[in-house]
C-alpha cells in the first residue's frame, strides 16, 4: 500500500475481495462498489483507495459518498 491511488485491474479487485465477476459487476450497478476508471480504449481498473475504503467497510459503503474523496 505504498501507493494507495494506483489503477488496479479486475483480476486484482477479484483477488483483493473474494467477489464474482457477476456479483462485482451487479454492486457497481447498485452504486455499492466503486466505479471503474477508464484507461485506454479497452482497458479499465479501479482506484486501489477506493477498493481498499470497500473493503475496510463494505455493508456501509455507497458510492455517491466517496466521490469527493476521491477527486
Amino acid at each position: 500500500m505504498n501507493n494507495p491511488d494506483r489503477i488496479i485491474r479486475l483480476k486484482t479487485v477479484l483477488d483483493r475481495t473474494g467477489l464474482s465477476r457477476s456479483t462485482l459487476y451487479r454492486k457497481m450497478a447498485d452504486g455499492t462498489f466503486p466505479d471503474k476508471v477508464r484507461i485506454s480504449i479497452h482497458g479499465a481498473g479501479w482506484h486501489e483507495s477506493a477498493v481498499n475504503r470497500w473493503i475496510a467497510n463494505p455493508a456501509a459503503y455507497r458510492e455517491d459518498c466517496t466521490v469527493s474523496e476521491v477527486q
